[in-house]
């Protein structure tokens, strides 16, 4: 069985920042995933959407994923 063990010094500053961000990692790409659901669902469903609302949600979209693939993050595979 292959294990991984994080040890933080927090008596450390720098090992206290690291610590919250390993701790709160879940918390950020649930985030993540509440904000590409709601934009998907106001493109997907909300019909009172003017079509330059539309665009600009879908394009928002685009690029919510374009930077997630450049600092490859699956999200399908944080969240599974």
């Amino acid at each position: 069985m292959a294990k991984a063990i994080l040890e933080f010094d927090l008596s450390n500053p720098d090992d206290v920042n690291d610590y919250k961000r390993v701790n709160q990692a879940l918390d950020m790409a649930l985030v993540l995933w509440d904000i590409d659901q709601y934009l998907r669902a106001e493109t997907k469903y909300n019909e009172e959407l003017t079509q330059d609302a539309y665009d600009a949600l879908a394009t928002a979209r685009e690029k919510f994923y374009q930077i997630l693939n450049e600092h490859n993050i699956n999200m399908d595979e944080i969240l599974k």
